[in-house]
């Protein structure tokens, strides 16, 4: 069905042409943002019948696709073009700044560790009775 229209008759447009057609008519008419919306409530719908655990299937399962058809070094590939136009971008400044407020958290959350962790003296009973040495076996 190829080059049908929906009465049967055949005509002079492809299925997918006037697919296109059709997307680029709406697309004019209520513009890109109108996809970004329509694709936030589907993605939504989906995440309320699914739960977060679908997207991170799906996307686990993508990877793994992806890895086995082009291998492990295209992510080494992408990941260095990333890193290049983001240094072209920012500057060498971008990372020291990020470098360093990285450091500030780890060093935040260190300290809030070490307020909350008691350490228990050498010696300290730990509210079982101590009747000596325990028997030999």
């Amino acid at each position: 069905m190829s080059k049908q229209k929906a009465d049967g008759n055949r005509g002079a447009m492809t299925v997918s042409e006037a697919g296109r057609k059709g997307g680029n008519l709406v697309r004019d008419t209520r513009g890109r943002s109108f996809y970004k919306e329509i694709g936030k409530k589907g993605g939504n719908a989906v995440m309320s019948k699914r739960g977060r655990s679908f997207y991170a299937e799906i996307g686990r399962k993508g990877g793994e696709a992806v890895k086995a058809k082009r291998g492990r070094s295209f992510y080494e590939e992408i990941g260095k073009k990333g890193g290049d136009k983001i240094k072209a971008e920012r500057g060498t400044p971008f990372y020291e700044e990020i470098g360093r407020d990285g450091g500030r958290r780890v060093r935040e959350l260190i300290e809030r560790g070490k307020g909350t962790l008691h350490l228990v003296p050498a010696g300290a009973s730990f509210g079982v009775a101590d009747d000596g040495p325990a028997p030999a076996a």
